[in-house]
């Protein structure tokens, strides 16, 4: 049993991280701004021993009392929708929230755990991406804020390890989704089953003929527990290397939610990425793990937990829908 700090606690992906902790006998803290993070995403942990939450903007100093193992520093908004929103915060939280809570695991003994992504490859010249690619980021774009910000926390994260003898693990995020999203927070697959649901334009960006690599939650949780338990200090790509084009996620998505919503195309975005895929060949060898959710079944449960959040369809809307197959 450890017991283990995970800032962003209340998000999609750290909401995730703290149960499945609770459930192998962990000790958690979860710390959370509540910017992008819910309540409601972890109100069932609340009742469970060893769980703990602090509302707290881990930009500011980061204080723990007692005993920490250790410290996975999840909190950061990483949603398209936010980099224009909340730019300063997000760079903030990705310099000045690793700077403390690197500090933390210092102070404690800790071991540190940076919750980093693929976005650090920007839009690739290189597909799939190794870990060893060093990326092709616009520092200065729009997408640049959450880009920059996680490759500066990553090159902190090695310093510290180089400097400073920290044990740290670095995980590479490929575009996840699941349960616990937030609806409006601009992501392909969020904004497809919103739509698809609510029976209105499924809006796809450019031709749609760019490329993502979706991973279920429930992989990237096992693969982040996978990297948290071994002993490798570079960064390693957890997600799933079936790569769709966004087309091709439109046309699934009408498929699993029975929707009649047509197919608009709007003006591709500044410095989207054409293509996205992991090249798992790390994670295969040194963790003995891969993905095993398949997209359609992934998006069967994340249309559910949508359909809950979003309230039911009026009955005319209801009647124009077939069923799914």
């Amino acid at each position: 049993m450890s017991r283990v700090v995970v800032t962003g606690g209340a998000g999609f992906l750290g909401s995730h991280l703290c149960r499945a902790l609770l459930d192998r006998g962990d000790d958690v803290i979860a710390i959370d701004n509540l910017v992008t993070g819910s309540v409601a995403n972890i109100e069932a942990l609340f009742g469970r021993p060893g769980f703990t939450f602090v509302e707290h903007d881990v930009s500011n100093y980061v204080w723990v009392p007692g005993d920490v193992d250790v410290v996975m520093h999840l909190a950061s908004p990483a949603s398209p929708a936010d980099f224009e929103r909340i730019p300063i915060q997000i760079l903030k939280v990705g310099g000045l929230g690793t700077h403390n809570t690197l500090g933390l695991a210092m102070a404690k003994g800790a071991k540190f755990f940076l919750a980093s992504t693929s976005e650090v490859y920007g839009d690739p010249l290189v597909h799939p991406q190794p870990e060893d690619y060093w990326g092709n980021v616009n520092p200065i774009g729009p997408r640049g804020v959450y880009d920059e910000a996680k490759r500066y926390a990553e090159a902190m994260t090695m310093a510290y390890h180089r400097h400073h003898s920290l044990d740290v693990r670095i995980v590479r995020i490929f575009n996840t989704y699941g349960p616990r999203m937030r609806p409006d927070d601009g992501r392909a697959v969020s904004n497809f089953l919103v739509q698809a649901l609510r029976g209105e334009p499924i809006t796809i960006y450019g031709d749609g003929s760019q490329t993502r690599s979706f991973t279920y939650v429930d992989d990237e949780i096992r693969g982040f527990l996978a990297l948290l338990d071994s002993t490798e200090t570079t960064p390693v790509n957890i997600g799933n290397d079936r790569e769709f084009t966004i087309a091709d996620l439109a046309r699934l998505v009408i498929d699993v939610t029975g929707s009649t919503s047509e197919v608009i195309h709007l003006p591709l975005p500044q410095d989207d990425p054409t293509q996205r895929q992991p090249d798992l060949t790390r994670a295969r060898t040194l963790l003995q793990w891969e993905p095993t959710v398949a997209l359609r079944d992934g998006l069967v449960e994340t249309a559910s937990y949508f359909r809950n959040v979003i309230g039911p369809v009026s009955v005319a809307d209801d009647q124009r829908r077939p069923t799914p197959s």
